[in-house]
């Protein structure tokens, strides 16, 4: 069933677009129009559903695991609201923006407290089983990243659910990997919401061991070794930079962090953009590429925090996200008819899916979205220009690539 609302913004077949009806715009106009669509065809049948306590009733649940019921619910919540918040907590734009980010606020709102009051049928699982850490972290994520769109508007009573939904998680430790981030992750957001029982020691320690973990030019290992996937984009360099800039000073040898991590991030970011071809693909590497273009996270995110190495403008990492984004969630077979996100990394791909992907997972992808909480103004939306790697295969000029040594 479609949902009201849902095409708002799009068209639900997805062929008729924005720059059709708005010919004589801006191609940087366009582009972000294009990026609402995408967030309002993805974001709406979750929060739609869960706001009116349906999300368990209405949400598929496609995967080639077991047991994913217990957690879908919560992936889809948790990483939907990663990638929106910022935007979320934006303001300003053209009147259909505006009202787009007003209604899907207001729905937020009920979801979060769907998901979290014990007597609601959509009550999510974060006491659990082990996946809940993760998927908790992705909403504190998302709280941390616009606190007065995520936290401020709820009342009393849903935040002190909220805190006893996050502290539930404390229950089990996380896996010797990527995951020490997420309970850390979870202790930033209980220590930014005021909650005086935070654990630094949680932060601390997912810090200090990733510091380990870091292999050069920019990477780090996920664990002890080395994976070649994008989990240096799906979660650690964006949980560092998220902990690191707004809890950063609470201590010394936090603060000495900041300018290292946030380099290593600028460089990971510089690789994201030149791995986008000229057609605007990107290699299909590594595990869980069912998130689909939350593999370039880090890319976006250094966008969002206007950090962009001087050899990236704003305007071509646009154009390169736009062109990625356009390939993988306009593929035929994206969205069920229903307008669920389906299995696959280009369309319907099931085989895909790892055993702990399912429906709720897929919604990583919205953090692609992450610079639409940049005004229509900034840099990042004006104008056009040539990502690396279509430059380069056109015999342009390009910039030559430098590793980064520390």
């Amino acid at each position: 069933m479609k949902r009201e609302g849902q095409d708002r913004l799009i068209k639900t077949d997805g062929k008729e677009k924005y720059a059709e009806q708005r010919n004589g715009d801006e191609p940087a106009v366009v582009d972000r129009q294009y990026w609402l669509e995408v967030l309002n065809r993805v974001a709406r049948p979750v929060l739609m559903a869960l706001a009116e306590r349906r999300l368990k009733l209405d949400m598929p649940i496609e995967s080639n695991g077991v047991d994913r019921e217990h957690y879908t619910y919560l992936e889809a919540f948790g990483r939907l609201m990663a990638g929106i918040a910022p935007w979320l907590g934006s303001v300003g734009g053209l009147a259909e923006e505006e009202q787009l980010r007003l209604e899907l606020s207001k729905l937020y709102v009920e979801a979060m407290d769907a998901a979290t009051d014990p007597n609601s049928p959509d009550y999510m699982n974060f006491a659990a089983g082990y996946q809940p850490i993760v998927d908790t972290a992705f909403l504190c994520q998302g709280v941390l990243r616009a606190p007065e769109a995520l936290w401020n508007p709820l009342s009393e009573r849903v935040k002190r659910n909220v805190i006893t939904a996050w502290k539930s998680t404390r229950m089990r430790k996380p896996h010797f990997n990527n995951w020490l981030l997420f309970s850390a992750m979870i202790e930033a957001a209980l220590y930014h919401v005021g909650e005086a029982e935070w654990d630094p020691m949680r932060i601390d320690y997912a810090l200090k061991q990733h510091e380990q973990w870091y292999v050069g030019d920019g990477i780090y290992g996920d664990g002890p070794a080395y994976h070649a996937d994008y989990y240096n984009s799906f979660v650690i360099q964006p949980m560092l930079l998220d902990m690191l800039r707004l809890l950063g000073d609470l201590y010394p040898d936090w603060n000495k962090m900041k300018p290292s991590v946030l380099r290593r991030a600028q460089r990971y970011a510089l690789q994201q953009e030149r791995s986008i071809s000229p057609e605007g693909t990107i290699p299909p590497v590594g595990r869980s590429l069912a998130y689909r273009c939350g593999a370039l996270q880090t890319l976006a995110q250094i966008a969002w925090l206007d950090e962009l190495p001087e050899s990236l403008t704003p305007s071509q990492v646009r154009c390169a996200l736009t062109a990625v984004m356009r390939r993988m969630m306009d593929a035929p077979g994206t969205y069920t008819p229903d307008g669920w996100l389906t299995v696959g990394f280009c369309g319907h791909q099931p085989d895909i899916g790892e055993t702990y992907i399912s429906t709720g997972s897929l919604y990583l992808c919205s953090t692609a979205l992450l610079p639409l909480a940049l005004s229509l103004s900034h840099p990042f939306w004006q104008g056009e220009a040539e990502w690396t790697s279509k430059k380069a295969w056109s015999g342009q000029p390009f910039s030559i690539d430098y590793a980064l040594h520390e």
